[in-house]
């Protein structure tokens, strides 16, 4: 299943509201622990999958990378990419996740941001990934934790007078999809355990070399008050793999 609730006007308006929308990279609470997990990308070839905006894409330019394609499956995300963009080095294409199909070795870095808990087969990405890198070539992503996807309700279990108890966690070993909400609209994420994240691209022929579980940095948590409850669970996971030589 391929979705593409960005395309859809009300929706998209709602997204393009949100602080990382407006502010870009340095309002996502992971920015700093993702853009630490981030190989030397000084002439180097990028894919960028799930590009949105093309913030990430943009920022491995300016760390000189050679050259970056970012693809998204919306219309509307590529639009404000190309709008933001004036480097003819960042070339956008629309192109869903799942159907990748780059030859082999074509890339020295594949990023993705956020995007991947929205497609049903990761294993599958994982070995199309793989075949798209160059020996000893960087996979580095983010999804929503699997403590945060595992109920689709994706909310805290609260008191009597509205204070944030704990943060519920059910099902965690069903696997599969999650109808949820996200900026008031339905959507589908695929919910996956540590395990399967971790063993896919074991199986996929790559090597984990980093793992992270970030929380907002104590600026972030100083200077947006709503932040406060953020580390008492986990939103994202971080992953950085190499592929084997």
């Amino acid at each position: 299943m391929k979705q593409n609730k960005y395309d859809d006007p009300g929706f998209f308006e709602k997204y393009s509201e949100m602080p990382r929308s407006v502010n870009g990279l340095q309002a996502a609470g992971e920015w700093p622990a993702f853009r630490a997990l981030f190989p030397e990308l000084n002439g180097k070839k990028v894919l960028d999958l799930g590009c949105g905006f093309g913030w990430h894409c943009r920022y491995a330019r300016e760390q000189q990378a050679r050259s970056v394609v970012g693809i998204d499956l919306s219309e509307n995300m590529l639009a404000r990419a190309r709008a933001n963009t004036d480097d003819p080095a960042i070339e956008y294409r629309r192109l869903a996740i799942e159907d990748i199909d780059y030859p082999e070795g074509e890339f020295d870095v594949v990023i993705s941001s956020l995007a991947l808990h929205y497609v049903e087969r990761f294993d599958d990405v994982c070995r199309k990934i793989h075949h798209c890198l160059v020996p000893g070539g960087a996979f580095v992503f983010s999804v929503e934790h699997p403590i945060f996807t595992a109920l689709a309700a994706q909310d805290w279990y609260y008191g009597p007078q509205g204070e944030r108890l704990h943060w519920p966690v059910d099902d965690y070993q069903n696997e599969g999809p999650r109808h949820t909400k996200f900026l008031v609209n339905d959507v589908t994420k695929y919910h996956r355990t540590m395990a399967t994240h971790v063993n896919s691209l074991i199986e996929s022929g790559f090597t984990i070399t980093n793992l992270v579980e970030p929380k907002p940095t104590q600026e972030m948590l100083e200077q947006i008050p709503e932040m406060k409850d953020e580390p008492r669970r986990p939103i994202f996971l971080l992953i950085a793999a190499v592929k084997n030589v």
